[in-house]
């Protein structure tokens, strides 16, 4: 049996948000959005005292790479295409059974 684990981490520069409130009315949906839809784990994991950035990390595990690549690449794709958001940047790790 092997185990692969995808990770997924997103910054992300927020459009007309001016208060840590109005972050979280724009990150709290993204994040259950994709919980619900893809059956990953996800967390805001960085900026979180900024206003107007946020750094949001997204885990996938599955037996098999090709799955791992495939949930990733779409939730990219579902990711830069938000328009209350700009994706300045988005970093990948696939781990497998050798790792």
């Amino acid at each position: 049996m092997s185990a692969w684990v995808g990770v997924l981490e997103f910054d992300l520069l927020l459009g007309e948000v001016f208060s840590l409130k109005q972050k979280r009315s724009v990150i709290r949906p993204l994040i259950a959005e994709l919980k619900r839809a893809y059956a990953v784990s996800v967390a805001e994991v960085d900026h979180q005292d900024l206003h107007r950035r946020a750094a949001v990390a997204v885990a996938v595990v599955a037996g098999d790479p090709a799955h791992v690549t495939d949930v990733l690449d779409t939730i990219e794709r579902q990711v830069s295409g938000h328009p209350e958001f700009t994706l300045v940047s988005a970093h990948r790790r696939l781990r497998g059974p050798e790792d």
